[in-house]
């Protein structure tokens, strides 16, 4: 039973992770700390437990959903390139401060962590189709250009400041397992000016490299239920794909809606089983 429901999770958390380019953990850690909270068949999901886990699923959903992504060519590989740099030593600091935190305050943390990003969805910054509205002045700037559809385009960011944030998301992707993404997508799309669908595929090429670093530190740590892992993995790498090809079907606003809805019901409740 617990097998079969672990599977569905896997398979449910990928997908949605994989359309809006958060890579599962956001809905994973949730849903298994809620789940301990309300039916013994999960006490073994503690924090530290769920966070390692959540990280080796999310290889392979990131995989597979890099590898669809790859294929319509909605990655930017020079910028993930960026964003990996930073993300990966804070993604072992991240996993290594987990070992010192309690579930149920875990859990309020990680509330108002995804609340937090839903607020800075409330400040939105639209995406550059014009290129003159850039910064002139791209001296120590990265200037990126990318056709979707009929459209192009171009965005510009500081490489200093683009690996400072990176090695923050990263810390707190170690920390709560949950990909990086959740905050990588908004920062790209509010401060770098990404179009959504160019955010999400990106965010899923630094979230491979991110989990597999993450994931090590975990596992060196004893983090790892791995009579559970290998029941999620079969979900995980299916949802992956699937979610990356409904991606490619919805709107922008549609591919971000999904996304705030997601972050604020999952944050409320999180917060509301930390308190109570």
């Amino acid at each position: 039973m617990v097998i079969i429901i672990c599977l569905l999770i896997g398979l449910l958390s990928a997908m949605l992770g994989s359309i809006v380019g958060f890579g599962g953990g956001v809905i994973l850690v949730p849903i298994l700390l809620i789940l301990h909270s309300i039916t013994p068949l999960f006490d073994w999901a503690d924090a530290s437990t769920v966070v390692g886990i959540s990280l080796i699923i999310m290889i392979f959903t990131a995989m597979s959903s890099t590898y669809a992504y790859a294929k319509s060519k909605r990655i930017d590989y020079k910028s993930g390139l960026y964003f990996i740099a930073g993300s990966l030593p804070g993604g072992v600091l991240g996993a290594w401060l987990n070992e010192f935190v309690e579930t149920d305050l875990f859990s309020l943390f990680l509330g108002i962590f995804m609340l937090l990003i839903f607020t800075m969805f409330l400040f939105k910054k639209t995406p550059n189709q014009d290129k003159e509205n850039i910064n002139m002045d791209t001296s120590h700037k990265v200037v990126r250009e990318v056709k979707i559809g009929d459209t192009t385009y171009r965005y510009t960011f500081s490489p200093f400041i683009a690996i400072a944030i990176a090695f923050m998301v990263g810390m707190l992707s170690g920390f709560f397992g949950i990909g990086g993404g959740s905050l990588m997508v908004p920062a790209m799309i509010i401060l770098f000016g990404f179009p959504p669908h160019i955010a999400t595929a990106t965010s899923m090429f630094m979230i491979l490299a991110l989990s597999l670093v993450s994931s090590t530190t975990h596992i060196a740590l004893g983090h790892i239920e791995w009579m559970y892992v290998w029941a999620f993995i079969p979900g995980a790498w299916f949802g992956g794909i699937l979610g990356a090809k409904i991606n490619q079907q919805l709107s922008s606003k549609a591919v971000e809606y999904l996304l705030r809805t997601v972050v604020f019901l999952i944050g409320l409740r999180l917060i509301w089983q930390g308190l109570f």
